[in-house]
């Protein structure tokens, strides 16, 4: 019972920490799950974030369920998905209400613009954090440089809309890039002669 206590309550500060979206808590997940905690290594953190990445829902949700449901089943799993969610939800409600009242005014669109920023840090922090750990060798960068380069004309080139088009859209889509890049990965290791059963 404390330890599902204490997933509640280590989630529910992080969900405090949710301007931005799930991608601005990865540096406060790793801090607070690998460093502080110890309850997932930095490879598993890379692996449900990785997940996390290619099912639906919130990234920061999905590694939660998963850290939740490592540490104590089902209910973990649970536990730890409503510590994240309830602060959210709380602090959703209370910007719905009072927003539309406050919204045009010069401070509060100074403070988002602010808020903007500092969840631009904060991704850049957790995937220098991650690069550590994930690009570890030659094989691991060729992924990497491959998928950043096919990411990136994803969201930003605007395809035409024939044939081709249509192809390109749908190898830069980010399940389809997560799912290859994991096949890349088996391939190589299984070529090394290091793939086991």
């Amino acid at each position: 019972m404390n330890l599902c206590w204490n997933l509640f309550w280590t989630f529910a500060k992080i969900g405090v920490c949710t301007f931005g979206g799930g991608y601005a808590m990865l540096p406060i997940l790793q801090r607070e799950l690998v460093e502080k905690r110890e309850w997932a290594t930095e490879e598993e953190l890379s692996d449900y974030f990785a997940i996390g990445q290619c099912t639906p829902g919130i990234i920061a949700v999905n590694t939660a369920t998963f850290v939740g449901h490592k540490l104590k089943g089902a209910v973990g799993g649970v536990t730890a998905t409503l510590g994240l969610v309830f602060p959210c939800l709380v602090i959703i409600m209370l910007i719905a209400a009072f927003l539309q009242n406050f919204a045009h005014l010069p401070v509060v669109i100074h403070a988002f613009n602010g808020v903007r920023a500092c969840v631009c840090a904060l991704i850049l922090s957790s995937v220098l954090k991650l690069r550590k750990s994930t690009v570890v060798d030659k094989s691991t960068v060729i992924i990497f440089m491959v998928v950043a380069i096919l990411a990136i004309l994803g969201n930003f080139v605007t395809f035409p809309p024939n044939v081709l088009g249509s192809v390109l859209s749908y190898v830069t889509s980010p399940i389809v890039l997560v799912v290859a890049a994991g096949v890349a990965g088996l391939c190589i290791r299984a070529a090394k002669g290091g793939l086991r059963a």
